[in-house]
Formats: C-alpha cells, sequence, structure tokens
C-alpha cells in the first residue's frame, strides 16, 4: 500500500498536528522507508526460529524466600500516634 500526502496530511489531522505541505512530503518520504524496512522483515522467512522472550539467554539468579530481617512490628506501632487491633489508625479524609 503506497501512501499519499492526503493521507499524512489526513493522520496529522486526527493527530491534531498542524503540517504543511513541505512537512507533509517529508513525512511522507519517512514513512515510505518505514515501511519499505517492514516489508523487507516480513520477508524473511522465520518459520524454523523458535519465539524466545528474551533476545540473550538470560536467566534470573533466584534467592530462598526467606525472612531476613528481624520483626519491628512493635516497635514501629509503639511510636504511631493511634493503633487498634495491630493496624495503624489514621482520620477520616472521605465521607
Amino acid at each position: 500500500m503506497a501512501l499519499t500526502r492526503d493521507d499524512v496530511q489526513r493522520a496529522a489531522r486526527l493527530a491534531r498536528i498542524a503540517i504543511d505541505e513541505r512537512e507533509a512530503d517529508e513525512v511522507l518520504g519517512q514513512l515510505g522507508r518505514i515501511f519499505g524496512m517492514i516489508e523487507q522483515m516480513q520477508a524473511v522467512d522465520v518459520s524454523g526460529v523458535e519465539p524466545m522472550s528474551h533476545a540473550q539467554e538470560v536467566t534470573l539468579r533466584l534467592r530462598e524466600d526467606a525472612v531476613t530481617e528481624p520483626d519491628q512490628h512493635a516497635l514501629f506501632q509503639a511510636i504511631a500516634p493511634k493503633v487498634g487491633e495491630g493496624l495503624y489508625l489514621v482520620p477520616k479524609v472521605i465521607e
């Protein structure tokens, strides 16, 4: 599908972008090159290529899911203005 200057101007109008004739011609050339590159990529046979989630073979180093910090719940709640049943109480701001 070949783009025309009218297509570029219509897209610019829909995007609410002010564009003059010279800019429309520039954008038309740029879009033509972009679509040409897309056509080249679509022409490549990738039927034997397995999909991958990352461009490199990356494995995450996992650590044991264990608590590493001491429980300071009581210490933190000791300095809170209001606490009730282990929860921080705050003033109601929305009625």
